[in-house]
């Protein structure tokens, strides 16, 4: 996203403001992911201005605050049951007697920063579910909203979809009003969006960065591992990573992937796992907002969160979140580039018992013939001629920092290697009509097995990778005039697999497997077999 400030213009349609093309709040914050607190994963409803400021007051001196966490967030239940004669939003009176813009002020004068919680629609989550009385959405009430919160010092937005209603256009039109209202405003207010409460998973569809500076890809997290869900509630944190390790290509310095707020320190996970958890979350460039009673945190839970090593690779200028680097299905490995030339490599054990997880330099973007490798827990170094390797244990995760030598700048075109037959995505014939398809081929570097990823389409040729609107199981995938259409657009799965984002359960596939030159390329069920898995070459 470029860095420009870029003109809005905007169409009404059935009362709906339709975005333009455009970048999202451009008034300099989130520049790197954002830092901080949030009320709801320990306390949910219950909450008050007492609450509030004794957290303030533990993240402050904790030395949590020094290290980068100073967003505030009060999330819902905050408000008034109704809003004023005038269609003000009120701070619910026996919660927060002193009103929101002292506390507002006393979280600024910590050198903390303010953040709270609305929806789009006419009910809050909690109202939703009726265990919060009254319907105070903003909408209707957007401008007006804004400025409300410009007033009492606010300086992050979450705003919370919960709703089963609304194409994603409309979604996109709903937070984009927002967006216009807080920026109107004048005040640099980081705007947080959720699309996905009691609503299809839109979150991963489609690079919002036109519309907010961070948000969510997945279901609200639980402090579990392992849920069982591919994206719906709750969602466990290896759950939560297989959906967003392939939008990396999303991120950017003020636009980052939200894989929601981290559940650190409020069990249900091992230490393992939970030093995984913060792993992870920092080199996918995740916001590091914490949801533990930071009151009461043991001094595990302090080490997880104050790891200055994987802060700073989380808060790395280049804004880049890790790409994969390979997944067998047990070991992953995720790699993220820095801005002084290092790279940060996380080598992910997801099976039941330990095991060698392996990588080198030249796999993760580095060249040369020596380097040094800083373990970010243990803060022990070592050097290696190019083998990059660690003992993990289950559902752990261990952390290099890789210097030395020089980083080589990805390409930015690629081929698609077929796992199954090692021949590439082709272009049939490098025919540039509508309609001509695809197939595997001898690998080789001619343009019609160049391919660019543009958000979430692959274009080749001047065209998009394209299947009919009426596709099925077996239809032969094909390139297109790029429309914009949802059937152009592609999702990099964490198995290797890519599937289309209008038949998310289709994926590319080689026709029954086959290995030789000429084969088709057709949308399949997906099902994870090597003639549905390709890397990037």
């Amino acid at each position: 996203m470029s860095v420009l400030a870029v003109t809005l213009t905007s169409a009404v349609v059935d009362g709906i403001v339709s975005p333009r093309p455009a970048q999202a709040l451009n008034n300099g914050v989130g520049r790197t992911p954002p830092m901080g607190w949030n009320s709801w994963n320990t306390f949910g409803c219950n909450i008050n201005e007492t609450l509030i400021k004794q957290m303030a007051d533990a993240i402050v001196n904790s030395g949590m605050r020094d290290l980068g966490y100073k967003y505030v967030v009060v999330d819902d239940c905050w408000m008034n049951s109704t809003r004023d004669a005038q269609g003000n939003l009120q701070a619910n009176p026996s919660r927060f007697p002193s009103g929101m813009k002292a506390l507002g002020d006393y979280l600024h004068a910590k050198g903390l920063l303010f953040g709270i919680y609305q929806a789009p629609l006419d009910k809050t989550c909690a109202q939703y579910f009726n265990s919060y009385p009254g319907a105070t959405g903003a909408l209707g009430h957007e401008a007006q909203d804004a400025r409300q919160f410009a007033a009492w010092g606010v300086d992050y937005l979450k705003y919370d979809w919960c709703s089963p209603t609304g194409t994603i256009n409309e979604q996109v039109s709903r937070f984009a009003l927002m967006r216009d209202a807080l920026a109107a405003t004048g005040r640099p207010i980081l705007y947080s969006i959720n699309s996905n409460s009691i609503h299809e998973k839109t979150g991963p569809m489609r690079n919002w960065g036109d519309v907010a500076h961070i948000w969510r890809t997945t279901e609200d997290i639980t402090n579990t591992w392992d849920s069982g869900q591919t994206n719906g509630y709750p969602m466990g944190i290896q759950n939560i990573v297989n959906v967003n390790v392939p939008l990396a290509h999303y991120a950017a310095p003020g636009s980052f992937n939200d894989p929601d707020m981290m559940e650190v320190g409020n069990g249900g996970m091992t230490d393992t796992e939970m030093r995984s958890h913060f792993s992870l979350w920092t080199i996918m460039a995740a916001p590091l907002i914490a949801g533990n009673d930071i009151r009461s945190m043991s001094s595990a839970t302090q080490t997880i969160l104050k790891n200055a090593n994987l802060i700073a690779i989380n808060q790395d200028t280049l804004g880049l979140q890790a790409v994969q680097v390979s997944n067998d299905g047990t070991r992953r490995v995720l790699a993220k580039r820095l801005a002084n030339g290092d790279v940060a490599v996380a080598l992910f054990n997801q099976g039941s018992s330990t095991t060698t997880v392996s990588t080198t330099a030249a796999a993760i973007g580095k060249s040369g013939s020596s380097f040094t490798l800083l373990d970010a827990w243990t803060n022990a170094t070592s050097t290696t001629t190019g083998a990059i390797s660690a003992s993990v244990p289950a559902h752990g995760t261990v952390v290099y920092r890789v210097s030395g030598g020089g980083t080589v700048t990805p390409p930015t075109t690629f081929r698609l290697r077929s796992e199954s037959s090692g021949r590439c995505l082709d272009v049939d014939n490098a025919g540039t009509a509508n309609g001509t398809g695809t197939l595997i081929w001898d690998c080789h570097s001619n343009a019609n097995q160049q391919f660019t990823q543009n958000g979430q389409t692959l274009q080749v040729l001047g065209k998009c990778l394209d299947v009919p609107t009426t596709a099925t199981a077996g239809t032969r995938v094909q390139i297109w005039d790029c429309n914009g259409g949802n059937q152009q657009q592609w999702t990099f799965n964490g198995n290797g697999t890519i599937s289309n984002v209008r038949f998310p359960n289709l994926c590319l596939d080689v026709n029954n497997g086959g290995t030789t030159n000429g084969t088709t390329v057709l949308l399949w069920n997906c099902h994870g077999g090597t003639n549905q898995r390709w890397t990037r070459a």
